[in-house]
């Protein structure tokens, strides 16, 4: 069966980057370009999705995607409420609070007004749930992070599996964020790409510190069929990053997970308030409705140490220039490197 990615350009997907830099004009601009937008709607109502659809497709974009957030299960409050006493005596705190973010209502919506793809992180749609999706004739996507979930989401229905990497920046997309789950190392891009190719019969989107044609190259040889980038495109000026956001990627800061902010695995840039809560409890999305306030004045003052800089490990690479741009550069970065992989002499012993 084919599907979106084997018509494209080229194999370049832009990562639905929820909570500020996903914006219709960057979304457009990367499928103007030959690669495939991928529009964020976590975070918003069904109100402000439907809008940002009409004015992504004003742009006249070509095929592109919606992505949606799974809703898990609400968090006993005596859970975190003693981690938000902690912050509260230092930062401004909002409500915590479980909200499944319209999913019902978005799901209804993109059924009656469908996508070219819908594609999900944190968890899979049911398979009546994609089946819907599909018989309105949309393409559906599902993040993984391990062979179980992709086979849990093959099983469902899913068309495309999104092999998110520990390299990946923002919110791992993991279907549950289990606290005894820290123990053990997240696979990287590169072996789970090469672990799916050999356990699942789906093309695969490799996501996670790819940043340069070399890397889209790296993960096209792996066994992928498009590659996902994130952290690549925040500094675009289509996106909705904000500027102390965009200062900081271009300095050579470790990243590191952290539940800090959110109460999920997230891949960030260090920064204080990062080291002094690293026994955050998993709590999403209650912590993060509760640190809103704390993360938004930080933002306006252009404090970076106290707002989450989710970057991927290969932030440092990232380049301020427009998406389409950025686009064609990869494109053309990508052919050369499988070009120069190939010239290679390899001689079998």
């Amino acid at each position: 069966m084919r599907v979106i990615i084997d018509e494209l350009r080229t194999p370049i997907v832009l990562a639905p980057m929820a909570g500020g830099p996903s914006t219709p004009e960057l979304t457009a601009a990367v499928s103007r370009a030959g690669g495939l937008g991928v529009l964020a709607a976590g975070y918003l109502t069904v109100a402000a999705t439907a809008e940002r659809l009409a004015a992504t497709r004003a742009l006249d974009p070509g095929p592109f995607g919606v992505n949606l957030f799974v809703p898990g299960a609400a968090t006993p409050a005596d859970r975190y409420a003693g981690y938000l006493a902690e912050l509260a005596r230092d930062f401004p705190l909002g409500e915590a609070r479980f909200d499944p973010d319209d999913w019902s209502a978005k799901l209804e919506r993109l059924t009656a007004d469908p996508v070219p793809l819908v594609s999900f992180t944190f968890g899979c749609p049911s398979a009546a749930e994609i089946e819907r999706l599909h018989a309105a004739g949309s393409e559906i996507w599902v993040t993984i992070t391990s062979v179980a979930e992709a086979r849990i989401a093959r099983d469902a229905g899913a068309d495309v599996l999104v092999a998110q990497g520990a390299e990946a920046g923002g919110h791992r997309g993991t279907f549950a964020d289990r606290a005894e789950d820290d123990v053990a190392d997240p696979l990287t891009t590169l072996a789970l790409v090469q672990l799916l190719t050999a356990a699942v019969d789906l093309p695969i989107v490799a996501a996670g510190g790819i940043a340069t044609g070399a890397g889209v190259a790296a993960a096209l040889a792996a066994g992928a069929a498009a590659a996902q980038l994130g952290t690549a495109f925040l500094d675009c000026p289509e996106a909705g990053t904000a500027r102390v956001h965009r200062d900081a990627l271009a300095l050579d800061i470790p990243t590191m997970l952290t539940r800090a902010f959110t109460g999920r695995r997230a891949r960030g840039l260090r920064n204080r308030f990062l080291l002094e809560h690293p026994d955050a409890p998993v709590a999403y999305p209650e912590i993060h409705y509760a640190t809103g306030p704390l993360r938004a004045a930080a933002r306006a003052s252009g404090s970076a140490d106290a707002v989450n800089l989710w970057a991927g490990q290969a932030h440092t690479l990232t380049s301020r220039e427009p998406a389409a741009d950025l686009v064609r550069r990869l494109s053309a970065e990508t052919k050369s490197a499988l070009e120069k992989a190939l010239s290679r002499r390899i001689q079998c012993y």
